[in-house]
């Protein structure tokens, strides 16, 4: 039987530590964004009897994991067991120690035996270990930061359309571990914690928004398709129905949120070549701007009943889960990758978590209103972006993809208005308001979501 080990301290409670893993969305935000894992059921959260099942997909690979919860009497913790799944046997005891009134140590202690234990060589268990490590690297390094974000803010109760999104599926875990109600807005028949809507048909049950802290508007189709008379209808229609409809509904409302919260995309700005961009900067040409400052206006309604109207301007948004990150992995892991075009266009980027950190940023922080950047103070050119990648993947980045070949893939619109141009955008409202991005490094960002950190 082997064992691994591995001790934070972290500055709050003990009992807090432990609140935190047993509330709604903890696996999830502990669950590392390279891996493809996915829950299949899940009962109770950490207590005795409560049970996970989990699938891992790698590949056409598929392996079930079967964990079930138990309760560690006399200590703050508990422990999961591996009731089936890729080890022979597996117990992981998540124990915290009391370290002082607000300081406490983590200790994760895992017994573990390999599959086929008669035969597995030792360098299968070194590899074993190396994956422990960067796993529990990452899982620490997450929930430090999520608890100290959460730590002291009052529970909101937060109602999220297109909660299923990239975005979304992300946001509502890591709201949930920090105590906040979440009801998601859904286009079929509500369930408890559901709001039921339909933008395309104008209906939202309104009632259930009645009494809710705060609004944030995830929904709107993809952008990164081909840009036919058809898909660009689509595109604009999903953000400003959606908008539309949320805005005209809370302005109605008897009890009306505090804040309304309804993203928007850097592509407000166009083509800006190399100047510096910031809130203050207008609007540019072209249909990704034509389209940002419609999503911008259709909630004016519920700024002009009252409500603070936020509009967080997305940048290319780094996560190997999903987006740009998730399309470009495969080709760089290849040693397939290189710049695009000249590679001389400003890419605006954000690490995942500071999307989640700067939302609920804008939740608590009343002062701030309308547009306001959410992207890393430090833009890269596309060139640099490609260097970086290659770096923390191990694989050089040799092949440049010309711009004739992205016309052929997506036509010549998209690609000249998204890949082969950019802006040179800046965080600075957030930052003059205070936050604190966990990533302002591309490196530190790309090496921390592959689970690449150098310690």
């Amino acid at each position: 039987m082997a064992t691994f080990s591995r001790s934070i301290p972290l500055a709050d409670s003990a009992e807090e530590v432990l609140a935190w893993h047993g509330r709604p969305g903890a696996f999830h935000r502990l669950k590392p964004p390279w891996q493809d894992i996915r829950i299949v059921q899940q009962s109770g959260s950490i207590h005795e009897g409560d049970r996970l099942v989990m699938e891992i997909r790698s590949g056409l690979l598929r392996t079930r994991w079967t964990a079930l919860h138990h309760d560690l009497p006399g200590v703050i913790g508990f422990e999961d067991e591996q009731v089936s799944g890729p080890f022979a046997s597996w117990r992981h005891r998540h124990l915290v120690e009391s370290a002082g009134t607000q300081e406490s140590i983590l200790h994760d202690l895992i017994e573990y035996t390999l599959p086929f234990s008669r035969v597995s060589t030792p360098l299968i268990g070194r590899v074993v270990e190396q994956q422990l490590d960067r796993l529990f690297a990452y899982r620490h390094r997450t929930m430090t930061a999520d608890i100290r974000t959460h730590r002291g803010i009052a529970p909101l109760r937060i109602a999220i359309a297109g909660a299923s999104g990239f975005v979304g599926s992300n946001l509502i875990p890591f709201l949930t571990t920090g105590g906040h109600t979440v009801l998601r807005l859904v286009r079929r028949q509500a369930r408890a914690g559901e709001i039921e809507w339909n933008p395309d048909q104008g209906t939202l049950d309104a009632s259930r928004m009645e009494g809710v802290d705060a609004v944030i508007n995830l929904a709107g189709e993809n952008i990164a398709t081909r840009w036919t008379d058809h898909a660009k209808q689509g595109i604009r229609e999903s953000r400003i129905r959606s908008t539309t409809l949320l805005a005209t509904t809370m302005a109605r409302l008897e009890k009306r949120p505090q804040a309304f919260i309804s993203v928007s995309a850097v592509g407000y700005y166009g083509d800006t070549g190399d100047q510096e961009v910031d809130e203050t900067t207008k609007a540019g040409d072209g249909f990704l701007p034509e389209i940002a400052r419609a999503w911008e206006d259709a909630a004016g309604p519920a700024a002009l009943a009252g409500i603070r109207v936020v509009h967080p301007r997305f940048g290319i948004i780094l996560s190997p889960a999903g987006g740009a990150l998730a399309k470009m992995l495969p080709i760089f892991k290849l040693g397939a990758g290189g710049r695009l075009g000249s590679g001389k266009q400003w890419m605006s980027w954000v690490a995942m978590d500071d999307v989640l950190g700067s939302i609920h940023h804008l939740l608590t922080h009343p002062s701030l209103s309308g547009p306001v950047n959410l992207v890393s103070p430090n833009p890269v050119r596309n060139e640099e972006f490609t260097r970086v990648l290659a770096r923390v993947v191990s694989r050089p980045a040799i092949a440049p993809v010309p711009p004739f070949a992205l016309h052929l893939l997506y036509g010549r619109e998209m690609p000249d208005e998204t890949l082969l141009s950019g802006a040179r955008v800046l965080p600075r409202r957030l930052e003059s308001d205070g936050y604190v991005f966990r990533f302002p490094d591309l490196e530190d960002a790309l090496r921390h979501v592959l689970g690449r950190v150098k310690e």
